[in-house]
This record gives C-alpha cells, sequence and structure tokens, in this order.
C-alpha cells in the first residue's frame, strides 16, 4: 500500500462523484436564489430544492413538504429540542433522552437544564449500548413533552429499538424525536412504521457535501409546531430563516437518491468487509474486545478495545490509517469516551479503543491492510509492555500489591 487507507467513515464521508456531478452545475450555471419567484433563475434553483426533497423524503417514508433544511445535523437537533420545549413550554418541561447520545443532544439538553426550562431523564443502558423501552415508559411524567433517542450510535453503532419506543410515545401522545446522523443512507428508515415525529441528519455522513442536512418534522397525526431558533424571512415554513444552500441541498437529494439504491447490496458488502477486518484481528491476537452491540450495530462499524495498549499510541503508530479513538466531536478532550464508561467498560480499556468506520470506497485489499497493521503495531507495543508480560505470566493484575517497601 502506497496511499493513506481511510477508515472514520463515521466521523465524514468523502463526496461520491456522483453527488458532485449533481452539485457543479449549481455553483455557477444554475445559481439562483431559490426564494427569487420572478425570474427564471429562482425558479430553476427552487425547482431543484423541491426535487431533493422528494429525493430525501423517500428514503424515509416521509412528505416532501415534511423536509426542513438546515446546516447540519447539530442545529437540527437543537432546532428539534429548542424549538420543542418553547412551543409547548404551556403542555410540560421533562425531556426523555439516553446517556450515549451524541453531544449535540447532550449540551443542548444541558443547555436547557442550566436556563430552567427543562429537566431531563438520562436512560441508562445495557452492557451492549442498547436502552430498555420498559425504561422510557416508566420515565414518562405527565410533564413529558418529548423524547430524544437516537438511531445508532456513533462511537460503538449499535442500533436502538426505535420501533418498540415509537409506539410508547404514540400511546402517550408525546413527540419522539431520533437523531438518525448515523443510520440515515445505512440503515432503512421510515419514519410511519417507526412513529418519529422528528428525524435529524445530514449529508457528508452518507458521501454528501459537509454543511447541509436536514430535519423532518411530521406535519400530520400529530401536526408538529416548533419555535424557530433563527429569525428573519420566514424561510422553511417559518421554522428556519436563511437563503437556501442550493448546491449543498443538490448534494443532499443525491446523496439520499443513492443510497437508497444502494442500501441494500452496500450494507451486506461493508458488513462482510467489517467481519473480515474483525475476524482478522481477534484471530491474531488475544485480549481484543468488541464494544457495542455483536449483531445489531451499524454494518461499517467495528470498536475494538486492545487491552494494554494505549489507544492514542496504537493512533501514532497507524500514522498512514484513518481511524479514530472515539467520536469526531469528542477527539480533543483526553477523557475516556462517555459512551464507554456507560457500557461499563472501565477507564483502563476503553482508553485502549479503536473505532474503525468502514464505507462505500473501502476495498478487501484496505481491509487486509489494516488488519495486518494493526496486528503488527499492537504485537510491538505489548512487547514493550510489562502489564502485558505480567498478565501471560499468570498475575492477577486487579489484585496485585503495588507497594513498596
Amino acid at each position: 500500500m502506497t496511499r493513506l487507507v481511510y477508515m472514520d467513515n463515521h466521523a465524514t464521508t468523502p463526496v461520491d462523484p456522483r453527488v458532485l456531478e449533481a452539485m457543479l452545475p449549481y455553483f455557477t450555471e444554475k445559481f439562483g436564489n431559490a426564494a427569487s419567484r420572478n425570474h427564471a433563475f429562482g425558479w430553476e434553483a427552487e425547482a431543484a430544492v423541491d426535487r431533493a426533497r422528494e429525493q430525501i423524503a423517500k428514503l424515509i417514508n416521509a412528505k416532501a413538504k415534511e423536509i426542513i433544511f438546515t446546516s447540519g445535523a447539530t442545529e437540527s437537533d437543537n432546532l428539534a429540542l429548542k424549538g420543542v420545549v418553547e412551543f409547548y413550554k404551556e403542555k410540560g418541561n421533562h425531556i426523555i433522552t439516553v446517556a450515549t447520545e451524541h453531544k449535540a443532544i447532550l449540551d443542548t439538553c444541558k443547555a436547557l437544564e442550566r436556563k430552567g426550562l427543562v429537566t431531563v431523564t438520562y436512560l441508562p443502558i445495557d452492557e451492549c449500548g442498547v436502552v430498555n423501552p420498559d425504561d422510557v415508559r416508566k420515565a414518562i411524567t405527565d410533564k413529558t413533552i418529548l423524547i430524544s433517542i437516537m438511531q445508532a450510535n456513533n462511537e460503538i453503532g449499535t442500533i436502538q429499538p426505535l420501533h418498540e419506543i415509537g409506539k410508547i410515545a404514540k400511546e402517550k401522545g408525546i413527540l419522539f424525536h431520533s437523531d438518525a446522523t448515523q443510520g440515515v443512507g445505512k440503515l432503512p428508515v421510515d419514519v410511519e412504521a417507526m412513529g418519529i415525529d422528528l428525524m435529524s441528519f445530514s449529508a457528508h455522513k452518507i458521501y454528501g457535501p459537509k454543511g447541509i442536512g436536514g430535519l423532518y418534522v411530521r406535519a400530520r397525526n400529530p401536526r408538529v409546531r416548533l419555535a424557530a431558533q433563527m429569525d428573519g424571512g420566514g424561510h422553511e415554513r417559518g421554522m428556519r430563516s436563511g437563503t437556501l444552500n442550493v448546491t449543498g441541498i443538490v448534494g443532499l437529494g443525491k446523496a439520499c437518491e443513492l443510497a437508497g439504491e444502494l442500501l441494500e447490496s452496500e450494507s451486506e458488502r461493508i458488513l462482510r468487509m467489517r467481519e473480515r477486518l474483525r475476524q482478522k484481528i481477534t484471530s491474531a491476537l488475544d485480549e481484543v474486545y468488541l464494544n457495542g452491540h455483536p449483531m445489531q450495530r451499524l454494518p461499517g462499524n467495528l470498536n475494538l478495545s486492545f487491552a494494554f495498549v494505549e489507544g492514542e499510541s496504537l493512533l501514532m503508530g497507524l500514522k498512514d490509517i484513518a481511524v479514530s479513538s472515539g467520536s469526531a466531536c469528542t477527539s480533543a478532550t483526553l477523557e475516556p469516551s462517555y459512551v464507554l464508561r456507560a457500557l461499563g467498560v472501565g477507564d483502563d480499556l476503553a482508553h485502549t479503543s479503536i473505532r474503525f468506520g468502514l464505507g462505500r470506497f473501502n476495498t478487501d485489499e484496505e481491509v487486509d491492510y489494516v488488519a495486518e497493521r494493526v496486528i503488527r503495531e499492537v504485537t510491538r507495543l505489548r512487547e514493550m509492555s510489562p502489564l502485558y508480560e505480567m498478565a501471560k505470566e499468570g498475575v492477577d493484575l486487579k489484585n496485585f500489591n503495588w507497594a513498596r517497601d
């Protein structure tokens, strides 16, 4: 291998050439403002936006008018949570979410708590990262106005039981939001069957451009209302003002169209590569632990902890391979992953975790190369580890007396 290998597709994905091809005319030739209703340039831009809404809606079984464009999933999450809290404040002030949600949800909830606007219940997960729907039901009070639970976790890939949670939300008449940023385009999504009222997603996770995303907002049964968080012009059904990013929207629409066409075959191929990588690594190395659900997980997600190897040291040894020690949004901190902590993984093991994110453009050749490099580097680092040597000699490190005379 003479080039870098990219296996961090949960952080971002490269733009698919077919997506870029669809976008290019809207930079120079078709540059109109979609809100310009009095000439052909505006009509052309508006038609492109309408087409993209249809492409996105088809992928998630929604109506085109229910798609609101934003700058990305973080803004969508903020609009969903803050918009519901403000609009439905007379009805209640309680939100239910999960301890392993993306920071875009957790930090928004904490900000709302600090302002005294809501109380939030952060539900625990089991050792595989799954929230129990019964815990959701038990957490509901007469003040609950929103349940927000992600479709699939960005670090460990675990898929949550949205169908069951959606049924509970509908029974209780509570709005149900899902951050489906990692799921849309990779997993089947049906907002009707899942009982979802609001759903966030982003283009750059599905081979589209950065800086564009969307929020599905249910229009009927029930009609969901949101207080706008950005004023000026009343764009997007009054929920999100601002000149539409037509070029990005075209890219998001095309990315969703491709994802729908390729979903089944691509998932099967990526899952096969993921299992090839996992088996090669775990058959050659001991003390390797899978984080997240063994089956109920994103096809391209492989999160492994390598005992007796510090994760950052391993990353430094794999400079030609793009992988991650956690979420891209929390990689600046030296704290162990809050997601792994919630799983019950100890700090020592959490610090050894690596997230492999396989995607559309990875190959079997790359999988074999990455496996070989990981095996070689872990072996090298463990050869320098006295703790690994002691463990292999049968020393109980947990109960070992480290005191000096």
